[in-house]
């Protein structure tokens, strides 16, 4: 299998050509995620078929192990099999948990880990992750009980769990976030009393669908499925669960698709969540000529093939509830943008200022070597579409949306471009080179 070159080697990407044929993106990494450690607290074995085999899902399997949980090998095309522990089954681990480079590993585990009484836990992660603002999951998670410390009054990693007794709450969080009211749903599990979650906009609903496939007594409701209402008591047993493609590592496709000259790509087998498809929705909002072909439903999560041939684009405009349920493809949509006739806006976008990197800063600085017409502010960004992209030095800048995204642009600039740190991209999509390399070919 080809690799992508490390840092001290730029990767020439070459512009021109065009993208043909059909691609079956990684499993999608929020469901991996979670299948995981659903598996872990469950009784009896879960068989994982499809999950992701990059380095976040791979951080959060290796800290289950260090708790004593089973979890066999992990690699492409290989089922993965954990052997439940139950809701009380880990034991306390005799090293540091390392999340790596996974916020979501981190966010989760302080809610799996907090209502473990009379159990010590410490995390931390790389130097990315040890810079995230980890409060928003604490500070709600000490409404029920919990007590988690940190450097900066417990905002960042490391973070120290002394496991609790926690109490059933009604919470607020303070932002629509995925990673927030999931990781007060695990602690809700084994607390003393139902507790409710409301957030100020639904957030993707991975959790509630899959808690739920496991046998948890959860209900959902509230204005727009913002409250979620978890019963503590019921057992969670094994289960057998096919992860679908990620929709976020299709949007690369679907956006190279819609702006490459030529095109015709099918993205095959991916997860079409309503929570995950504010993409699809704005990709149609520009006119791009996308297909769903053979809408199926697996494991509670409705599944499709999405077929993108190039055409015309115009400008969109997005904010407001919509951004939860497209922050991550925010990077490659500002890559549409440039390509599009008219000026895009999105706004309300603060969140990506905290992902691996400052999203919004690194994609302005980075299009903007290619020469693309964007001004940046607080929580978003304005791009004037229609001004030809330059091919350029271009740098990850360790992002591997932002790696992902910027391949996209340099297929479309006029002259070739170099991009340096092209393994980050590896962090979601392992053989992401070797697809665009087939794709062009």
């Amino acid at each position: 299998m080809a690799h992508a070159p490390t840092s001290s080697n730029p990767l020439p990407l070459a512009s021109g050509g065009s993208l043909r044929g059909t691609v079956r993106v990684p499993g999608d990494k929020s469901i991996s995620h979670r299948a995981l450690l659903f598996g872990a607290i469950a009784e009896g074995e879960t068989v994982i078929e499809g999950l992701l085999p990059a380095e976040d899902p791979l951080s959060t399997a290796a800290c289950l192990r260090a708790m004593g949980v089973e979890v066999s090998e992990i690699a492409a095309g290989k089922p993965v099999r954990v052997q439940g522990v139950g809701l009380d089954g880990f034991l306390e681990p005799n090293a540091v948990l390392d999340c790596g480079n996974s916020g979501t590993t981190m966010r989760l585990m302080l809610g799996l880990l907090a209502g473990k009484a009379g159990r010590h836990f410490v995390l931390t992660g790389d130097q990315s992750l040890r810079g995230r603002p980890m409060r928003r999951v604490a500070g709600p998670l000490a409404q029920m009980g919990a007590q988690i410390q940190g450097r900066q009054g417990g905002n960042y990693a490391p973070l120290a769990v002394a496991g609790q007794r926690l109490v059933g709450a009604t919470v607020h969080t303070p932002v629509a976030s995925a990673q927030v009211k999931s990781a007060l749903l695990l602690a809700a599990l084994t607390a003393d009393g139902p507790t409710t979650v409301i957030e100020p906009a639904q957030s993707r609903d991975h959790s509630e669908r899959m808690l739920r496939a496991f046998g948890a007594d959860l209900s959902v409701g509230g204005p727009g499925g913002t409250e979620v209402v978890v019963r503590p008591g019921a057992q969670l047993r094994g289960q057998s669960v096919v992860v679908p493609g990620d929709i976020s590592s299709a949007a690369f496709w679907l956006v190279a698709g819609a702006i490459t000259p030529g095109a015709d790509l099918t993205v095959e087998n991916v997860g079409l969540n309503p929570s995950r498809t504010g993409i699809l929705e704005v990709l149609e909002q520009m006119g791009a000529r996308i297909e769903i072909l053979a809408s199926r439903d697996v494991a509670g999560e409705p599944v499709g093939d999405l077929r993108v041939t190039h055409g015309p684009l115009k400008a969109f405009e997005i904010g407001g509830d919509l951004i939860p349920r497209l922050v991550d493809e925010i990077p490659v949509l500002a890559v549409a943008a440039c390509c599009a006739e008219g000026v895009s806006r999105i706004r309300d976008a603060e969140e990506l200022r905290v992902k691996e990197t400052d999203r919004l800063a690194v994609m302005a600085r980075q299009l903007g070597a290619m020469g693309a017409a964007i001004e940046e502010f607080e929580g978003g960004m304005t791009i004037t579409g229609g001004k030809a992209l330059q091919g350029a030095v271009l740098d990850s800048e360790t992002d591997h949306r932002v790696a992902m995204s910027l391949a996209v642009a340099a297929t479309v600039a006029t002259g070739d471009s170099q991009l340096h740190r092209p393994e980050a991209a590896a962090v979601s999509y392992p053989g992401f080179w070797d697809d665009l390399a087939r794709l062009r070919a």
